[in-house]
């Protein structure tokens, strides 16, 4: 397929700068690799360890990891993808095959991975490179900018509470209605749990029941443990939000055995852990997923009728829509190539 010869891209050129337009020299892929043209890339609140420099972050570095894209460059030996497929590329970037998670068959906890956006080149640009063994395959039927999101914020949701142990009307209690929770209210829901909405926004309550929530608890007027332990107990907290504040105050709203599952970056926080012991109670955490799980979750969301709630931006307003992140209701979503 045709391409130009140079495509633009928005970086952090520094640490602690703002998204900078960058125009960049085409780069035919490598054995290994398989270039996209960007059809959309949501904007995710761990694009922040770019701006931050968290993990050691070179500059310039082009964020995004939510990618869906169409195929427009092959390496000649390339056998299981070809120019003009929907594909697209998520948190879980790369693996090695070698190491003992991959060996298993485990790619998410490889190793040697890598992320797209962050240890590597992403998303908020024209065109995007992907290691072609974490490619994923995206139907043609389902809007890229709705099918981005389930890459990163609906393939951790669905893929942790896939894994944990319930049974059907369970309550579960999701924290923060953001780009992760507003998906897990929907896929829990749709798994045939009672979710419960945590939130410090009065005007969520009526979102919250939108989406699906049996119950709305505001946790800057209520004491969320107490609250829960009246309900019987979460057999399972969902964390998305990072507030560590509350996480001793939630451990005590779970039921017996219950799961207090992390799936955001919280800073570093004493726990109390005497209450997991009295309620033979865990606390887990699950990383995103290979692959397979995010074809499996855009398969379950299509299947079950759940969608994405984006609000799109185009490349040039990156900057605006990366500001944007924490205020999307509920996925702040860059179409490059509108």
């Amino acid at each position: 397929m045709s391409h130009p010869k140079t495509y633009s891209a928005y970086a952090f050129t520094e640490k602690g700068g703002t998204l900078q337009k960058l125009i960049i020299d085409w780069q035919d892929p490598k054995d290994g690799e398989i270039v996209v043209k960007v059809l959309a890339c949501g904007v995710c609140g761990s694009d922040e360890f770019v701006e931050t420099g968290a993990l050691g972050m070179q500059y310039p570095h082009v964020p995004g990891h939510e990618i869906v894209g169409e195929i427009v460059a092959v390496p000649p030996n390339e056998k299981n993808y070809k120019v003009g497929q929907r594909v697209g590329g998520a948190w879980h970037g790369q693996h090695c095959f070698s190491c003992t998670p991959c060996r298993s068959g485990d790619f998410t906890l490889c190793e040697h991975t890598e992320a797209n956006g962050i240890h590597r080149d992403g998303g908020y640009a024209e065109y995007a490179t992907l290691r072609s063994e974490a490619v994923v395959n995206v139907p043609t039927d389902i809007d890229p900018a709705e099918a981005a999101p389930l890459l990163c914020a609906g393939v951790t949701v669905f893929n942790a509470l896939r894994n944990m142990s319930y049974v059907p009307g369970d309550l579960v209690a999701i924290q923060g209605i953001g780009g992760l929770g507003h998906l897990a209210i929907r896929f829990a829901r749709k798994m045939g749990l009672r979710p419960v909405a945590i939130s410090t926004s009065a005007d969520k309550k009526d979102v919250a029941s939108r989406l699906g929530a049996v119950a709305y608890l505001d946790s800057s007027k209520l004491d969320i443990g107490k609250a829960l332990t009246e309900m019987g107990g979460a057999k399972i907290i969902v964390v998305t939000a990072n507030n560590p504040d509350v996480l001793n105050n939630f451990i005590e709203g779970l039921s017996i055995g219950g799961t207090l599952l992390i799936l955001s970056f919280p800073p570093t926080t004493p726990i109390n852990l005497v209450p997991l012991i009295f309620k033979r109670a865990s606390l887990r955490g699950w990383p995103a997923g290979d692959p397979k799980a995010c074809e499996d979750t855009i398969a379950f969301a299509q299947s079950a009728g759940i969608r994405s709630l984006v609000t799109t931006f185009p490349l040039d307003k990156a900057q605006e829509a990366y500001e944007f992140r924490s205020k999307a209701r509920f996925r702040a979503v860059i179409v490059p190539n509108a």
